[in-house]
This record gives C-alpha cells, structure tokens and sequence, in this order.
C-alpha cells in the first residue's frame, strides 16, 4: 500500500474512536544482532533459518523486538521470521500441556492470518506480539525444567515402506518413543497430505488439553504451509508427542475405557451407518436449528447418532457445522471463559481439517466428533441464560463507520447490548468486514493472551463459511471474547511505539 493509499484508509477509519495508530510501524531501528552455536544434543534447524532462532532464543525478552526490526531492516523477510518463530517455540517450549505456556505456538498461525487481513504497514504488529509471547513462554518452560527438543534415535527411525505402520501403531498403542521414531520416517519420505490425514484422525480422537490437540494440528500444517514443508520434521514430531499426552493419566488409553475416548471410539463404529453420496446433502436450516438446539441438553452419544441421522436425510454436512457453530456462540454468551471459547476455536480447527482432507472416512469422522464434542464443552452447567437465537436487534444511534465504534464502545460497558446492535448493523450492513476490520485492531492494541487472537482469527474466519441467517447470530455472540475500545491499551504496543518511534 502506497503512502497516499494509506493515508486515505487512515482518514476513512478515522471515525473508529480507539482503534489506534500505528504509524510509528514506519520507522524501524538499527539494532546489531549475534549469531550462536547450537549445542549438538539438542535438535538442529536448516542453517539458513538456525541464526535466526538463536538469536529469538537467545536475545532478553527486553531487547529481543529491536533486535528482530534490525533483521527486517537489513533484509530479513516476513516468511523467515514466522518460521524462526515456530520453530524456536516447538525446540524450546514442551507440548505438554498442549495450552498454558504452549499457547506461544499454538497462537504463531493465528498471528500470521491475523497479518495477512491487515492491511500492509500493519503486518508486523501480530508477530512482533508472538514474538514476545514465545519470550515469556520461554521463560516459563526454563522455570519448569527447561524442556528442550532432542535428537531423534536415527537407529529407530523405520525405513519408508514401514514407516507409516509403524506410526499408526505406535499412536495406537500411546507409544512416545515408537511414534517420535517414525513420523521422522514419514516426514522424510512422504507426502504432505497423506501425513496430514493420519494427523487429523489422532488430533480429535480425544478430548483431553479441550480440544487443543486438534488445534495444534491444524495449525502446524497451515504454518508449514506458509514457511514451507522443509521444516516439517520438528514441528511434526512436536505435533505427535502433544497427541499422546494422557492429560496425568496412569491408565495407557490403548487398554483402557477412559471417558475421553469413548466418543471417537463410538463414531468409529458409526461411520459405516453414513449413506453412500452423503456430501451432496442439501442446507436444511431446519436440521441445523434442531442440532444446535441439542448443543443445549444432549450427550456426546445422542448428538453424534442425531448428526448420522440427519446426513442420511440428505442434509449437508454444512448444516452440521453451522449447529457446531452456533452452539459454541450461545456457550460463550452463557458462560464466557476458557472451556467455551475453545468450542469456536475447536470447531475452527476441525472444520478446517475436514476441508483439506481427501479420505472420506477421515471427513466422516471429523465431523462425527465436532458434534459429539460440543456437548463437552458445556460440562455440567444447565440450560440456562441467554439463547442465541431468541437475542432480538437493539437500535444503533448512530450510522457508518460511527455506527461500528458504538457497537465496540458498548463491548467494554455491556457485551449483551453491543451483541444485539451486530444484529441491527448486520441487517442494515450485510457485508460485516469493517466489525472484522474494527475487531482485529482492537485485538492488535487491547490483546493481552494468546486466546485473544485465536479466538478472533477463528471467528471472523468460520463466520466467511457460514450461512447468512447463522452467521450474524454468531458473530453477535463473539464480542462475548472481543476487545472493546473503553479496554486499556496493552503494554507490548507501548513498547513497539516507544522502540520503533525512536
């Protein structure tokens, strides 16, 4: 974006009261970085990319976006930075549990799909963010053990054409050393997408970590995607030791009927009740109201055989995933926290699974247990408080670009009434990119945790997915974990400002 286009934008949202400016992006420092060895026990990255995860790893949390500015200075590219980032997180940061402290990895993909929908000269800003995380994670890990990833066994790593038993036996079977041993051999000698498949299978085959496991997954393969697939052998054998973390489990899964298995072991047996063509269903609004209605009081079990049921009709698997939607929406406006959250951002994970996967079995499966699973992350609570689609439109007093700063301005006073006004501005405004657009700016200044921006990246995605009538519904319901304009700005945006401003 050239400087007069820019200007022109700025003036145009200008109206957007709290959104922040961020022009001090523009004038980078000259900061000096060095290089370090890499001590041989620990697991080594392609020397191009090694300098530059020595020097994330290496450089205080203080000083270590300075030094990041002098590289992109200097030459530096986005794409090396995303990938020096990951995978200074899988290298020094344990998967387990696959959230706290792991969250400064699981959040590297979410940052960067939050910089590819920002517009040019704020690209940075989600990174420099990830950039810090990873800092403070760092810390944490050194506090609890200083965890870092070794060298594989070469001895053990199978040859391809055993390679790909003997890693669904070992994950299996729960089996850490076997399954660290041979995805080694996968990733060395197959392809991208027949990994991915096996991957999707075992990230939501248990809702252990709430639905992180699936997350992870999908996320490591969407950055791998962007940084490229030659540095898939660490980050995937980050991925497959997070997938057998038992969540302090004596019992190996493998032998025994641990509840958090049971529903992916139930929907195994279901996929051959699914009719022959069931991906040419039809939207059925009708389907999609029932299952969510369902999210409310029904079990894991009911909902999976009801979602069987309703694809054998001849309804659309999108239906399905609208109802997984909605009901993750109308657990946030019950119960905002942690558990709730995560059924937005598991859904997200899992739906973009389903649609990069060729097997149909594996499609099946992950929808099977999407459904099975929202029932989970309402845990014990009762069917009570607000409901969705009873939530009535509430006059905007304002229009346009004002209207949106109203809405965000209501988001830090009352989340209920700022929920109502969507519906109002949706009605009058189908198209919702300036609340996105208002949104993730706020995330930008206001964002304090790693979930801020997985759970706004999920949301303003999946809403592009969904059907019109479901979708203002739930983005009306995401301001229950949205940043309003009355939030106080975070500290890291202070810091970029005062550094790069200099």
């Amino acid at each position: 974006m050239r400087r007069r286009n820019f200007l022109k934008w700025t003036g145009a949202t200008g109206a957007l009261a709290g959104l922040g400016d961020f022009g001090f992006l523009g004038n980078l420092p000259s900061v000096s970085a060095a290089d370090a060895k890499m001590p041989p026990r620990f697991v080594q990255f392609h020397p191009e990319i090694e300098p530059l995860v020595r020097l994330l790893e290496n450089t205080p949390r203080e000083r270590v976006l300075e030094e990041v500015a002098h590289r992109i200075r200097t030459g530096t590219t986005y794409r090396e930075v995303l990938a020096a980032l990951f995978l200074a997180g899988v290298r020094n940061i344990q998967p387990r549990p696959v959230g706290f402290k792991f969250h400064a990895v699981l959040v590297v993909n979410s940052a960067h799909i939050a910089s590819l929908s920002s517009p040019d000269e704020e690209r940075w800003l989600p990174i420099f963010w990830a950039i810090d995380q990873f800092k403070s994670s760092q810390a944490a890990d050194e506090r609890e053990g200083n965890w870092t990833m070794g060298l594989v066994e070469e001895s053990k790593v199978p040859p391809s054409h055993k390679a790909k038993q003997a890693f669904t036996e070992a994950m299996d079977s729960w089996d850490e050393a076997a399954a660290d041993a041979a995805i080694v051999g996968l990733v060395r000698t197959t392809g991208a997408h027949e990994i991915f498949e096996l991957f999707c299978r075992y990230g939501a085959r248990d809702f252990r970590e709430i639905g992180h496991k699936a997350i992870f997954v999908a996320n490591s393969f969407r950055a791998l995607e962007a940084i490229g697939w030659h540095h898939a052998e660490p980050i995937l054998r980050s991925v497959a030791y997070a997938l057998l973390d038992r969540d302090g489990e004596k019992q190996n899964p493998s032998k025994a009927d641990l509840p958090a298995d049971r529903p992916y072991r139930k929907n195994v047996e279901r996929l051959k009740q699914i009719r022959p063509g069931w991906l040419d269903g039809k939207l059925d609004p009708e389907a999609t109201k029932e299952l969510f209605q369902m999210v409310r009081q029904g079990s894991s079990l009911d909902m999976s055989q009801r979602a069987v049921e309703l694809l054998n009709k001849g309804v659309a698997p999108q239906s399905l995933f609208d109802a997984c939607w909605e009901g993750a929406g109308e657990l946030l406006m019950r119960a905002p926290g942690i558990l709730s959250l995560h059924a937005s951002t598991f859904t997200n994970a899992v739906h973009y699974s389903w649609q990069h996967c060729r097997d149909e079995e594996t499609r099946k499966l992950l929808l099977l247990q999407n459904v099975a699973f929202m029932p989970l992350y309402r845990g014990n609570k009762q069917d009570k408080g607000p409901r969705l689609d009873e939530l009535e439109p509430a006059p905007l007093q304002t229009t346009g670009a004002e209207a949106v700063s109203e809405i965000f301005s209501d988001v830090s006073k009352d989340r209920t009434l700022a929920s109502r006004k969507i519906l109002s501005y949706l009605k009058a405004h189908p198209d919702p990119k300036p609340l996105a657009d208002a949104a993730r700016r706020l995330i930008f200044t206001k964002g304090r945790d790693a979930h801020d921006y997985k759970f706004s990246t999920a949301i303003l995605e999946d809403s592009h997915f969904m059907a019109p009538q479901w979708r203002d519904r739930f983005l009306a319901a995401s301001v229950f974990n949205l940043k309003g304009s009355g939030a106080s700005d975070n500290d890291l945006v202070k810091r970029i400002r005062s550094a790069l401003s200099a």
